[in-house]
């Protein structure tokens, strides 16, 4: 497994934006999907977007048309959670996952990535 790290989290009031990034801290010769979850005390680990590396993306109705996931053009091992239009429900900590076994899908169960970040907190205030 390669650690990944995430950077772009901080404290925004609703209706803000945020840019989350996350790079491995070596380079991954293939991820078939990149996703990004989020987890709050007490609760599990949720879904919030996922990338496969054929293009098609994935992402959980609470942030559907809110957020975008994207890959960085020139650093392939490089992902994105474009967040706009934050609400304070949106607060958590988030973990970038990238998946190396092949799959035809993006998947969104957490078991189904073998490659984790810390995490990076996002809050919201009312």
């Amino acid at each position: 497994q390669v650690q990944l790290v995430e950077s772009g989290g901080g404290l925004v009031q609703t209706g803000d934006s945020l840019r989350l990034s996350c790079a491995p801290t070596r380079y991954i010769s293939y991820v078939d999907v990149m996703g990004w979850f989020r987890q709050v005390p007490g609760k599990q680990r949720e879904f919030v977007a996922g990338l496969h590396s054929g293009g098609r993306n994935y992402y959980a109705d609470s942030v559907r048309g809110r957020f975008t996931i994207s890959r960085d053009n020139v650093e392939k091992n490089t992902v994105y959670l474009q967040m706009n239009g934050l609400k304070p429900e949106d607060t958590a900590k988030y973990y970038c996952a990238m998946r190396t076994r092949y799959t035809q899908v993006v998947v969104t169960a957490p078991g189904e990535y073998n490659n984790w970040g810390l995490g990076t907190q996002v809050t919201v205030s009312s």
